[in-house]
């Protein structure tokens, strides 16, 4: 669903008729020339994406502590990621495991940049994956002298 758009002038110039398309529209997208889109919303909505978050985290994090639960999850992952075909059932498993963690962060601490960033990493290695050559290039031994662990970012 496409979100309203409303020019910031127009929010300026206006505001109240803004103010009155948004109590309906629940939802506006204002453009600015000289810096990023801004999102405007209610109060209420914002309120229902964050019990949204919440029910879908809390849901996710039973179904990977059920028993059968990580098969589930498994199974439904390539609908909805359909490039972890090209991840090992460990690999698929850890990033469920990292999926319910930042999901849990987008809900509890309303951090959704780690949710954004789990799914970005995780796509990068398997497009990786996916392509051999490129596999074999990124995991080739270097040349020269071991220069040691490499520490975690």
């Amino acid at each position: 669903m496409a979100t309203p758009t409303v020019p910031f002038s127009e929010l300026s110039r206006n505001s109240k008729q803004v103010a009155e398309r948004l109590d309906r529209l629940r939802r506006m997208r204002v453009t600015r020339r000289d810096g990023q889109d801004l999102c405007l919303t209610t109060l209420s909505y914002e309120r229902e994406r964050e019990e949204t978050a919440d029910v879908t985290a809390r849901l996710l994090a039973s179904l990977l502590a059920a028993d059968d639960g990580a098969r589930v999850i498994g199974r439904a992952l390539p609908a909805v990621f359909p490039w972890v075909r090209h991840l090992s059932p460990e690999e698929v498993r850890e990033f469920a495991g990292d999926l319910v963690d930042a999901t849990h962060d987008a809900a509890q601490l309303d951090v959704h940049a780690t949710l954004h960033r789990t799914i970005a990493e995780w796509r990068a290695t398997a497009r990786i994956l996916a392509d051999p050559s490129l596999t074999a290039e990124l995991t080739r031994p270097l040349p020269g002298d071991d220069h040691g662990e490499v520490a975690a970012p």
